[in-house]
């Protein structure tokens, strides 16, 4: 099953793999602060907790710039839609192409 998150936690997320990626370590929740525009540092540490409960972030309790991004788009099912897509029709297919998209799989 896909984890659902909202708006805010996918900006949250995507702020955060971006800046890893050109950093090389995870920021600060006072460089996540400004660059997502939220008004607290506080507010970040909520969205990081949020996002940890949901098994999609993981922290490193007392380490800085501990942050890492899980894997939570479960390869497995992108590879049973894959499948499951080879052998249908245009309506199901459609289907399959909807679902996808509502649960967030990138089946390119």
């Amino acid at each position: 099953m896909s984890v659902k998150l909202t708006k805010k936690q996918l900006a949250v997320l995507e702020f955060l793999e971006d800046f890893t990626e050109t950093q090389g370590y995870s920021p600060s929740y006072r460089e996540m602060m400004t660059g997502l525009g939220l008004s607290s540092v506080s507010a970040v540490a909520e969205h990081v907790d949020n996002l940890v409960e949901k098994g999609v972030l993981r922290k490193i309790p007392g380490a800085a710039r501990s942050l890492e991004i899980l894997d939570y788009k479960h390869e497995e099912t992108v590879e049973l839609f894959k499948a499951r897509m080879a052998t249908c029709d245009e309506e199901e297919k459609k289907v399959l192409l909807r679902a996808a998209d509502i649960l967030g799989l990138d089946l390119g």
